[in-house]
């Protein structure tokens, strides 16, 4: 009995050395061979996919590993920033972030800091003011210029409809800078335009809400011309109120990203139009940031401006 329970203990012994080994082994790996990490808001939208897509092929162009991981969903804030905090003590050379709100991954951030470890902004940008208050900073930030987004899908709704009609917004989710500024950018360009906005209401990224939404939009408004949603799973779902009231084609109705689901949509004549943004380019760019960075030992401090990298969007319409 005492033999074999002096046996068992021994197997654990290297068992554990073997655990500890491994991961040490693992460790120096990245240490070795420049792996990077990005933390996305999600892969549940070909949106996200498609700058996963645009960062692990920049990653073998440059001849680096990049490992991509993301939140469960657009509500899972807190899970999103475990995510990062586990992340810090990887040997990871540099980590991108897109944030699901602007101040959700402030600590990981300033953690990652401490630990002289490059973040990378991307896509939603992080509240600045609070980040460096909170002595924290980040290399860049690359993005779409939101407020040019919202202003071009509004323009073009603009330009189909008769002058001083009636038009909607439907926003993203509160607080959220992106969807924030591709509203401002559709205001302004009604309210430039001499249109009537009739409301302006967030769906909070959701189909269901923006087609609850717009359907209160249209029972309210019968003479309504045009629907801008900050993104295309809003516009299909303002786009399925627009049938339901047997208005399409009286109603304009535009969205956000350029998703698969909308170009098809805008090919086969129903959605109007689309703003595509260029996520895989957003991405590319950003891991390029951080390889950069570390190439070059770029400093960490809160009081340099952070690199600005604006990527262009495109108007879809039926060809």
């Amino acid at each position: 009995m005492k033999r074999l329970m002096l046996i068992m203990l021994v197997t654990m012994f290297f068992m554990a050395a073997f655990v500890g080994c491994s991961s040490e082994a693992a460790n120096a790996d990245k240490e070795e061979e420049e792996v990077y990490a990005v933390v996305l808001k999600t892969q549940a939208a070909d949106f996200w996919v498609k700058m996963k897509e645009g960062i692990e092929a920049k990653a073998d162009e440059l001849g680096v590993k990049v490992e991509v991981y993301a939140a469960q969903n657009e509500e899972d804030t807190e899970g999103q920033l475990k995510i990062l905090e586990s992340l810090l003590n990887e040997n990871y050379k540099a980590i991108g972030v897109a944030p699901l709100s602007p101040v959700n991954l402030i600590p990981g951030v300033v953690a990652a800091n401490e630990k002289e470890i490059y973040v990378m902004n991307i896509d939603e940008k992080i509240d600045m003011e609070q980040l460096k208050a909170q002595g924290g900073s980040v290399i860049g930030f690359a993005t779409t210029d939101n407020v040019a987004v919202g202003k071009k899908g509004a323009q073009y709704i603009v330009d189909n409809v008769p002058s001083g009609s009636k038009v909607a917004i439907i926003e993203g989710k509160a607080g959220n800078a992106s969807g924030e500024n591709r509203k401002q950018g559709a205001a302004e360009a009604f309210e430039a335009s001499g249109m009537t906005v009739v409301g302006s209401l967030p769906g909070d990224w959701d189909r269901q809400k923006a087609l609850d939404i717009a359907t209160s939009y249209i029972q309210q408004n019968p003479d309504l011309k045009g629907i801008y949603a900050c993104n295309d799973t809003m516009a299909l779902g303002a786009l399925q109120a627009v049938i339901n009231a047997g208005k399409l084609g009286e109603i304009f109705v535009v969205g956000t990203d350029g998703d698969i689901e909308a170009r098809e949509s805008v090919q086969e004549g129903m959605l109007a139009a689309t703003v595509a943004q260029d996520p895989a380019s957003i991405g590319a760019f950003s891991l390029e940031a951080m390889v950069n960075a570390v190439k070059n030992k770029k400093q960490i401090d809160p009081n340099i401006e952070p690199e600005m990298i604006p990527i262009d969007s495109e108007l879809i319409i039926k060809e």
